[in-house]
Parts: structure tokens; C-alpha cells; sequence
């Protein structure tokens, strides 16, 4: 059996749409202490992905689990998902006008070991944002960007927050299934 160590629905239908079957058994840890910024966003993202995996894989013996994580740095600050509207839109406030770094790390673990696990970077320049377009893109887009660690969908309105974007498609989805 393939399980996925998340409740993400982006990852969710990343997995749906390759074909896969698997099952969803979201990991319950800690995400907190894998957080150090002296780390490094990808160490950060690949440690987060692969404890999810391994934990999961513990509660499975014999199933084969993917982990995956995502984390956002602006200006050398990390960032986690909002906790309410207003928060997320403080995340665009501080967002605006710079280059965003997400970093997503995916992991296959089988009986509390890694068996695989890689990182992809991306780097987005947001746009400048003004006190308008955030109220309004949050109508549109809460609560459903308050899952996201970067406060947007890129499948949806989140494209109207960038001007460029240089990255795997995957790792900006959040699992990066293709080296780039």
C-alpha cells in the first residue's frame, strides 16, 4: 500500500492525477522543532518531509509513505501557514515587492527508515501588492489559501501575485517529484 503522510489536497491530486492509488494518513508531529533557521530552507523542507514519512511509515509496517513539506523565507525570515485572515494578510504585507524562496521536500519511507528523499527550490518575485488587491484577492481566495505556506494557490488566484517565477512546476505545488 502507498499512503500519503499528508492532508493536503494539492498533494492529494498531484498523486490522483499521475495515477496512483494510495491512501491519506496525515502525520501528526512536531514541525516546530525541525524549524532552524540555521538549517537552511532546504535542509528544512526535506527534514520536515522525511520525519512525516518516517512517522507515518512507523504507524504502517510493510506500507511504503510519502512525506512532503513546504517552507517560505522572505528577507531571511521563515513563514508558516497563517493562522487567520489577518495573518495572512500581514504574510502579503511583508511579501509584497520581494523575492520569495519556497523550498519543498518530499521523502519514501518504509518502516521507520528513508528509503528516498529530495528538495526542490523555487524562487518567486512577488509583485507590489497594495492594501486593495490583498483585501480583495483574500475574499476571493480565504480560507482555502490559509492551508498554504505562502498564502496562495498558484493553480488558482495565486498567479496574479508574482511577476516572475523560476522553479519546478512540482515543487511550487508542494512535491517535488521531478529534479530540476
Amino acid at each position: 500500500m502507498l499512503i500519503l503522510a499528508s492532508a493536503s489536497p494539492i498533494r492529494r491530486q498531484i498523486l490522483e492525477n499521475v495515477g496512483l492509488e494510495f491512501e491519506v494518513v496525515p502525520a501528526n508531529i512536531d514541525e516546530s522543532a525541525e524549524k532552524d533557521l540555521g538549517k537552511g530552507l532546504e535542509m528544512i523542507a526535506k527534514s520536515l518531509a522525511e520525519a512525516k514519512a518516517v512517522a507515518v511509515s512507523r504507524e504502517r509496517p510493510g506500507d511504503w509513505v510519502i512525506g512532503s513539506d513546504s517552507v517560505v523565507g522572505v528577507d531571511g525570515a521563515l513563514f508558516n501557514k497563517p493562522a487567520s485572515r489577518e495573518e495572512a494578510a500581514e504574510h502579503l504585507r511583508k511579501f509584497s515587492g520581494k523575492k520569495m524562496l519556497l523550498t519543498s521536500g518530499v521523502a519514501l519511507a518504509r518502516d521507520g527508515e528513508v528509503d528516498w528523499s529530495h528538495f526542490g527550490r523555487a524562487e518567486l518575485e512577488v509583485r507590489d501588492l497594495s492594501e486593495e488587491f490583498i483585501q480583495s484577492y483574500l475574499d476571493a481566495e480565504w480560507p482555502d489559501v490559509g492551508n498554504t505556506v505562502g498564502v496562495f494557490r498558484i493553480e488558482g488566484r495565486g498567479i496574479q501575485l508574482f511577476e516572475t517565477i523560476a522553479g519546478g512546476h512540482f515543487t511550487i505545488l508542494g512535491m517535488p517529484l521531478l529534479p530540476c
